[in-house]
This record gives C-alpha cells, structure tokens and sequence, in this order.
C-alpha cells in the first residue's frame, strides 16, 4: 500500500521540477535577452553635413507680375467701310507706317476730285480778284469775299485728305501682327478690332507691393523676373511706381522694364518678380531642406562631440532654430546656431536625437545658394 501511495507523490514532484526548470529556463532566457539589448548600441548612422558660415545676403521683395509688350496695343477701325485690302499674315513682322488694312474709299477719293476742282476754280477767282483790287477798279468786298471761298476750299480739300487718311490702317510703330481679325469684303463698323501689334523686344512687367514694402523700392532699382514654366530668368530696373495707394486692394502699383530681344517672354506671361534690396554681411543661412518642422518649432539635427567611456563620440543634437527671410533655396536662422555649427544636410530622416552618427560628406546633397547669395571672405 506504500508503494501505491509513493508513486504518485513521486510523479507530481518530477512534473513540478520539470515545470520549473522550463518557467526558470524562460526567465533566465527574457533576462538575459534584455541585458543584451540594453547593453547593445546602435550602429552609427551615416550623414553628411554643412558647416554653417556667415553669407553675403541680398534680401529681396518677391511679388508675381504679368509681362505686357513695351509697346503693344490692339488696332481698331477709324472710319466705317468695306474691307478692300488686308496686307499682313498672323506672326508678320510689320515696320512704322506699312499698310495694313484698306477700307472702301472710293466715295471720299471722288468727294476729294470735285474738292480740288472747287480749290483751283477758288484760287483762280482769289488771284483776279487780286489783280483788280491792286488796280483800284474792284471793291475790297469781292476781294474779302474771294480769300473767304479760297480758304473753305481749301479746308474741304484738307478734309477730305484726313478722311482717306482714316480708310489706311497703317502700322503705328514695328512689332509682331497677329491674326487677323476681319475678313476681305466684310463691312468693319468704327472700332472694329483688326488685329493686334506687339513690340516684344522690350517687355514692361507690371506688379503690386504692400505699402510697407514700396517704402523700400525706387525707381531705378534691380529686379530680377523668372519665368513659371522654362525657367526663364531676365533682369531688369524699375521704371515706375504710381504715387497712390489702391483704396480696394491696399497695394500700389510698379512696373519694370525688361529687355527681351529673343523674344523668350510673352505678353500676358506670369512672372515672378523678385526686387533686389542692398547686400548684407555676416548674415547665418542654411538651405531650407536641412528644416524639420513640427507643432512644437523649426529644427535642425546639429552634430556634437561627446565624451562617454573615455570615448569620443559624434551625436546628433536636435536644436530649434527661429528662421528669417528666405532667398531661393536658403533661409535666414536668427538663433539657434552659430558659426562653425555641423548642420545635417542628408540623413536626417533615419536620425533621433543623441543618436551616434559618422561623418561622410560624400553623400552631400549640394545646397545652391542662389546667385545672390556667397559666403562672407570677412568672416
């Protein structure tokens, strides 16, 4: 009976010894697991970095504007009539002064014939009506009477000249013709729309200023325009600022003027317009896509020694900064950083802070600072 009772009791202390050295097999494992990887330290993360130096910054007023033609303007109907001649293709160059649309003036040309007729039967009279007051046997009224017709003949003939004048659409100044708008035969009413004529060579550039920054802007200063589609880039001067203030927008009016003999803009183009202000030194700028912003500010991940374990380590330090004016790619840091500070300029998406980094500048994302920006030599 001994036996009987000895078994079991010896079966469940083999199961509980079994069922131990698992559970404690476990612990030993999760502990040790964790000693390693709280021991264990990260790989260095691989950046490149941008030594921050003091610039020579051009501050600038940036805006959008529309690009008009130095001379451009639609030419319209003068006089009522039919379209005899039209003497131009769409994209012609045209010069001062060419013929470009005849209008019917047939009625005017024979009104001017009869006219003249009347001038030289007018003249002659006036001439003898001379003679005889220089002999005494004419009276000064027929004389009087013979300058009075003499001088209305004459003022019809002169009329009648200004009126053909109005049936030759003639070229005001040189320029590109576009399309025309009228058709040979069609009766144009005054007014009418023929064609438009555009002086590209030079291109006015009108756009608008806040009334705080028009204190900053002269006539006679640089502007710098770019093009929203091919990048084009032309400089230029301003030429004019109106001398009042929109009472509906609260803006005021400037226009430059910009050279364009390759006819690279267009009238009516959008542009963006950058004012250029006076130079400054010693100015801190960082290209803007070494910025992390969040809610809580602007930062960047600047690269410090630290010592640990009699070790010299690189770790990347998050500082926020307050940012400034922005010019092209760079914006201003007013504090944050200083001269000499290791800025990271790629990687910083892998990177947190105080994480252990390594240096290699040849993976560098190059920062183009914009020609209007160079580093200080002073500093």
């Amino acid at each position: 009976m001994f036996r009987r009772l000895l078994s079991p009791t010896i079966a469940i202390i083999l199961l509980i010894v079994v069922a131990g050295g698992i559970i404690g097999f476990n612990l030993f494992r999760e502990k040790m697991i964790g000693q390693f990887f709280a021991t264990m330290q990260a790989p260095p993360v691989v950046v490149s970095v941008t030594e921050v130096r003091p610039v020579t910054w051009t501050p600038g007023i940036e805006a959008i504007g529309t690009a008009n033609a130095a001379e451009g303007t639609d030419l319209a109907v003068e006089a009522a009539g039919i379209v005899r001649e039209i003497n131009f293709t769409a994209n012609a160059e045209v010069k001062q002064g060419d013929l470009l649309v005849q209008i019917d003036d047939r009625q005017e040309r024979a009104d001017l014939a009869a006219a003249q007729a009347s001038l030289e039967l007018a003249q002659t009279s006036l001439e003898r009506a001379q003679k005889l007051s220089d002999r005494g046997v004419s009276a000064v009224s027929t004389l009087d009477s013979a300058i009075a017709d003499a001088t209305t003949a004459r003022s019809s003939v002169e009329k009648l000249k200004a009126a053909l004048e109005t049936k030759r659409l003639l070229a005001p100044f040189d320029g590109t013709i576009g399309i025309p708008q009228v058709d040979l035969g069609e009766y144009a009413t005054v007014g009418t729309t023929y064609a438009t004529l555009q002086n590209a060579s030079k291109m006015h550039v009108d756009f608008t200023l806040s009334e705080q920054q028009v204190r900053n802007v002269s006539v006679g200063q640089d502007v710098q325009v770019t093009s929203e589609i091919g990048g084009i880039t032309r400089e230029g001067k301003i030429v004019g600022i109106e001398p009042k203030i929109d009472a509906n927008s609260r803006l005021v009016g400037v226009r430059a003027m910009i050279p364009n003999e390759d006819r690279a803009l267009t009238p009516g183009q959008f542009l963006q317009v950058r004012v250029i202000l006076p130079t400054e030194d010693g100015v801190i700028a960082l290209p803007q896509t070494v910025i992390t912003s969040s809610l809580y500010g602007d930062s960047v991940y600047a690269v410090r020694d630290e010592q640990s374990d009699g070790e010299t380590r690189q770790i990347a330090k998050q500082v926020f900064v307050k940012l400034g004016r922005r010019s092209g790619d760079m914006v201003e840091i007013t504090d944050g950083v200083t001269a000499g500070d290791k800025i990271v300029n790629a990687g910083q998406n892998r990177l947190n802070p105080g994480a252990t980094v390594t240096i290699d500048n040849s993976v560098t994302l190059p920062a183009d600072p914009g020609s209007d920006i160079a580093p200080d030599a002073s500093k």
